[in-house]
């Protein structure tokens, strides 16, 4: 930014990376963004994999209106203040699962995996039947078995979302023992911004643009590290819903 960099990177520094992980919070802050990730993406696999599974059985009774109501629920809703509320009366304020159960069922995430069970072939579960399987049976020991690949899908779109949660632990956490790795990192940003304040105004620059980068780096790394083992599942996955017939 300052001009003396051409195609070779000018000399190699490590200074904010060290910047960043001399904060002592940097380590409890990644302990409880994993407690979110791992719990939270559990939690929403669980009821989104359950309730979908059961929605898309069009015998049960009211199902035109349950489906209405989860759809619903993806163009409109109650907004930040009564959230806040109904969050505050649950009791759930300045606790770890403010993060992740107000948020553990996206909609959009409930129609595609829908989607894929609508799709499911009815004879694997008839012959659950004839073997006197229980509906909860059929769904968890031959139903979930076979279907790794809209988990991983689904799970991965809840773990990046829970991974780079920001603006429910910012509502909801004032404790900074719950804080997430991306609040901490926010606060690590202002910090360095304002301790870079007595260098010269180019320099002030490039050492807020560098530990801007290296938040980044140290945010994304752990979460693109998960995806190798997931992208089998992940490339079946995504195409969930495209073909019918």
């Amino acid at each position: 930014m300052q001009g003396k960099v051409s195609f070779w990177p000018k000399g190699f520094s490590t200074k904010m990376y060290e910047f960043v992980f001399d904060d002592k919070r940097i380590f409890r802050a990644y302990i409880n963004t994993i407690f979110y990730t791992a719990s939270g993406t559990l939690i929403s696999l669980a009821i989104t994999s359950a309730g979908s599974f059961a929605l898309s059985k069009r015998r049960i009774v009211f199902h035109k209106f349950f489906s209405w109501v989860i759809l619903f629920t993806m163009f409109f809703g109650g907004g930040m203040i009564p959230t806040y509320l109904t969050v505050k009366n649950y009791g759930l304020l300045d606790t770890m699962w403010t993060v992740v159960l107000p948020g553990a069922v996206s909609t959009w995430n409930f129609i595609i995996m829908r989607s894929f069970f609508d799709a499911f072939p009815d004879e694997i579960e008839e012959s659950g039947k004839l073997d006197g399987l229980s509906e909860l049976g059929i769904f968890i020991r031959l139903v979930l078995p076979l279907s790794k690949a809209v988990l991983a899908t689904i799970g991965l779109y809840y773990a990046v979302s829970l991974w780079n949660s920001y603006f429910i632990p910012f509502i909801y956490l004032t404790d900074t023992n719950l804080f997430p790795l991306q609040l901490i990192l926010r606060e690590l940003l202002f910090a360095g911004s304002s301790n870079n304040a007595t260098v010269g105004s180019g320099d002030v620059l490039v050492a807020e643009e560098s530990l801007k980068y290296a938040t980044i780096i140290v945010s994304i790394v752990p979460i693109i590290a998960v995806y190798p083992f997931l992208q089998k599942y992940f490339v079946k996955g995504v195409m969930l819903g495209s073909i019918k017939g």
